[in-house]
């Protein structure tokens, strides 16, 4: 069970240098979904959604370790090196893939405005 949560970890968050995949694949959303609007802005995707499979989704809520913000603030970090901007705050949504998913996860992405606040 150790051996098989360990490999879990590593697929969500780096460990050490290593990046895990689903941060490998965040940071490429980010990359691939890029628009362009201005000379010198590159608004990147700032909205996602990692589907997992329901087990591993059960054992990451069950975590008291912030996974969600940990890979939004490397979002975040990347899209600083790479000089990218973003049209609202990066949001990571984990949720529970559909029953019938064959991967570990799949990543969801989109470039969603800030919400403007009612008075």
């Amino acid at each position: 069970m150790e051996q098989w949560t360990t490999s879990m970890w590593r697929c969500m968050l780096p460990v050490r240098q290593e990046q895990g995949e689903a941060l490998t694949t965040l940071l490429r959303q980010c990359d691939d979904n890029t628009l362009i609007v201005g000379r010198r802005r590159v608004v990147a995707p700032n909205d996602f959604v990692i589907e997992l499979l329901p087990r591993i989704h059960r054992l990451i809520a069950a975590s008291p370790l912030p996974v969600a913000p940990a890979l939004a603030s490397q979002v975040r970090r990347h899209a600083a090196e790479q000089g990218y901007t973003f049209a609202g705050p990066v949001a990571v949504d984990l949720r529970p893939a559909p029953d019938d998913a064959a991967v570990r996860f799949r990543v969801h992405s989109r470039i969603a405005p800030a919400r403007r606040r009612e008075s």
